[in-house]
């Protein structure tokens, strides 16, 4: 895990895509495949569309299909307790985190969001008030991981993180051609929450998402849920692997 920025508040997509480019320069690496999930997933999108030439291939995992980049008009349309909104506010999750530790904090996160079901706080709840202090952590997420993230979450506290995305979802590019050509993978739990935010299951089942991807592979798995890289590894790794001889 790399060290947060010097100003998180002020972080943009753009700064992660500078990183990372400097990271491939800076190792002497030409060209790379790229493994994103959820809004990473949007990180190597960006990638993609800037850096055509430093990239060979795409594997994206569940969470966020390929759409145009830009100001971000379905955010407006979202449930007001819904976790997107509320973590847009300045200052709204950091309330909402801080009376907790932050072992405490993810292991709400990956409780909720590995249902499936979208969870939707009331006018007099926060996120964290979703999760019951008695509901189990999902059987492949161990109380080791859970150490493990929380001691990285300790050294470098949630404000990138809330920043990038929620935050900077209207952040805009200027990139005139946005369909992807390149070899693609898209790997979707059919039980991620995600499939259920409007409109998102048809436009991925209906092959629209293709518009944007060309060169579209599209595989579900049927237990698998928002975390499905953690909840079934072997199955995605596989996947992966498959997907780049295909395409060597």
């Amino acid at each position: 895990m790399s060290d947060p920025p010097p100003e998180p508040e002020n972080t943009t997509f753009s700064d992660f895509i500078n990183d990372l480019i400097a990271l491939l320069d800076a190792l002497g690496i030409s060209k790379v495949t790229l493994v994103a999930k959820d809004f990473g997933a949007e990180l190597a999108q960006i990638l993609v569309l800037l850096h055509p030439e430093r990239t060979s291939h795409r594997s994206r995992h569940s969470g966020s299909p390929f759409t145009p980049l830009g100001p971000r008009k379905f955010v407006e349309a979202l449930p007001e307790g819904l976790y997107i909104s509320r973590w847009q506010e300045p200052g709204r999750a950091e309330a909402d985190f801080g009376r907790f530790d932050f072992k405490t904090v993810l292991r709400n996160i990956y409780i909720l969001f590995s249902r499936n079901d979208i969870q939707i706080a009331a006018l007099n709840q926060e996120i964290m008030d979703l999760v019951d202090s008695s509901t189990p952590l999902p059987p492949w997420f161990s109380d080791e991981d859970l150490s493990a993230y929380g001691a990285l979450y300790e050294k470098s506290g949630f404000r990138t993180a809330l920043q990038v995305p929620y935050r900077s979802l209207n952040e805009e590019f200027n990139i005139s051609n946005q369909i992807i050509e390149v070899p693609a993978l898209l790997i979707m739990g059919e039980k991620d929450y995600t499939l259920k935010f409007p409109g998102i299951q048809d436009y991925i089942r209906s092959g629209r998402v293709k518009y944007f991807a060309t060169n579209l592979e599209i595989v579900y798995l049927p237990e698998g849920s928002h975390f499905v890289q953690e909840q079934l590894p072997d199955q995605v790794n596989e996947l992966i692997l498959k997907f780049l001889k295909s395409h060597s």
